[in-house]
């Protein structure tokens, strides 16, 4: 069976690098806020070219706290894309504004920057672009609109670590990003956690108060805040992971270049294609092909031997959570035709050029099965 992520080959790679740092955690005796936590925001900042991090708790609160942060909340909209994880809409809800949808451009599978100004209201106050299965997000163009209405920029990174856009890392962009460092994502702690990079010093300083029960001084609490703050383990963990990010990108750049080579040509499957600009880079997170028969191919490929995921089978405004916003099946064709197609197949940085032949061969079969099937169905009795 060819996993699609191998995360305990993944950490077995590092694993006496881990577990001298959970002992340099137990030793020191100081498991909250402390060196671990100030070390790795130092060097992830570094590492993202930006001038500060702010390790939280998760992906989710980084984006939220962001939010309240700028003080948007309720009467506020924040434009989200239409094609993502529900978290990045939550976040607009959990603050109290109302996440407004913008569809994706249909090959990048990210925010289609076109349609961004129409959504655009006096309640607007962010743009909250993601940079979706690891592809950087049309960034000028964005940052451009935002200017020119007065509007914040959050990037969601949590899929994109390492990404580059016009020859520059993700993480100094807008006005923030919101990082996750959730066990599968490139730089993958192993529990939850979560940060923000920013150039804004202000800001910076207000979210270390946010995430510390509105506090900068035990004991003494200036705002109404939270408890959202990155534990001195998993900072200690991802310090050991940082360094070998940028290699393990490399090779699941290499798996999706194999990937596009393998699979070009299969009938009705639809390959992540769309060229990027000079100086950008994916980071290949996700390698994400889209079939009509999406349900069949992914029942097919377990009988082979390889696992898949679908990321994501039902789009947010189409989930019982967001049915008070009154948007329904058909109002966001392009988003919920992508959902209902895409299949993530295996990538990750311990998987070799011959486990993704396999995942090749199977798919090509299964491809060829599906397409067989169809034209006998549609030749008449």
């Amino acid at each position: 069976m060819i996993p699609f992520l191998d995360l305990q080959a993944i950490n077995a790679a590092q694993r006496g690098e881990l577990l001298a740092a959970f002992e340099r955690v137990l030793d020191s005796g100081w498991y909250v806020l402390g060196q671990e936590v100030q070390a790795f925001e130092r060097e992830y900042a570094a590492w993202c070219g930006a001038a500060h991090a702010v390790g939280v708790a998760n992906g989710l609160e980084a984006l939220s706290l962001v939010l309240r942060a700028w003080d948007i909340g309720a009467g506020d909209e924040v434009i989200v894309p239409s094609n993502t994880y529900i978290a990045t809409w939550l976040a607009a809800t959990h603050v109290g504004a109302t996440p407004v949808p913008v569809e994706p451009e249909e090959r990048s599978f990210n925010i289609d920057p076109a349609r961004i100004e129409a959504a655009i209201t006096p309640r607007t106050r962010a743009l909250l672009p993601v940079h979706l299965y690891g592809r950087p997000a049309e960034m000028a163009p964005i940052l451009e609109i935002a200017r020119r209405h007065g509007l914040k920029v959050l990037e969601d990174g949590a899929q994109a670590h390492g990404a580059t856009y016009r020859g520059q890392r993700l993480g100094a962009l807008g006005d923030a990003t919101a990082w996750s460092f959730y066990p599968g994502k490139n730089l993958g702690a192993l529990g939850d956690g979560g940060a923000i990079t920013t150039d804004d010093a202000a800001l910076a300083e207000r979210l270390r108060t946010l995430r510390n029960y509105g506090s900068q001084r035990k004991y003494h609490n200036e705002v109404i805040g939270f408890n959202s703050r990155l534990d001195e383990l998993q900072a200690a963990l991802l310090r050991v992971k940082l360094p070998q990010l940028q290699a393990g990108n490399v090779q699941r750049s290499a798996i999706a270049q194999q990937y596009l080579a393998g699979l070009a040509g299969l009938p009705g499957l639809v390959l992540p294609d769309a060229p990027l600009a000079a100086g950008c880079s994916s980071a290949w997170h996700l390698f994400v092909v889209r079939h009509a028969q999406r349900d069949r191919l992914a029942a097919a490929l377990p009988a082979a031997g390889v696992g898949t995921v679908i990321h994501y089978p039902v789009a947010p405004h189409l989930q019982p959570a967001y049915a008070p916003l009154g948007r329904l099946a058909g109002s966001l064709p392009i988003s919920e035709r992508l959902h209902a197609e895409v299949l993530s197949l295996p990538i990750g940085p311990t998987q070799t050029a011959a486990q993704t032949q396999a995942v090749i061969d199977a798919v090509g079969c299964a491809v060829r099965a599906l397409a067989e099937s169809s034209s006998h169905a549609a030749q008449p009795a």
